[in-house]
């Protein structure tokens, strides 16, 4: 399955567009933009299961840098600073990495 099957193509090219500047990454501000916040809670996982690239039922930190990467292949990747503060938004357990629940709550608080 692509992005694109569950997001509009043109709302993904604008949503990264919007953050090709380095450190400018807002991940409230992104799900909004590429229209996931206005998807059912199932397409939701869908796209966290596009984002889990190793299918290991998490995001870990690594693939959090490449984020942009799973909307679009000409997103950029994120700073290591941008990584950190995503993981930190989205890992309320604290063991480290984002499962599909704590996805899940991140872009309904955006």
């Amino acid at each position: 399955m692509a992005m694109t099957d569950l997001l509009n193509a043109e709302d993904i090219k604008k949503a990264v567009g919007a953050f090709t500047a380095a450190e400018s990454f807002n991940y409230k501000k992104f799900f909004e933009m590429v229209g996931l916040k206005k998807k059912s809670p199932e397409d939701v996982k869908k796209v966290f299961h596009i984002l889990d690239k190793d299918q290991s039922g998490f995001i870990e930190e690594e693939e959090l840098k490449f984020v942009l990467k799973g909307f679009t292949p000409e997103g950029r990747d994120l700073s290591d600073k941008e990584t950190k503060a995503l993981l930190a938004a989205g890992d309320k357990d604290g063991d480290g990495k984002i499962g599909a629940d704590e996805f899940a709550t991140m872009v309904a608080e955006s």
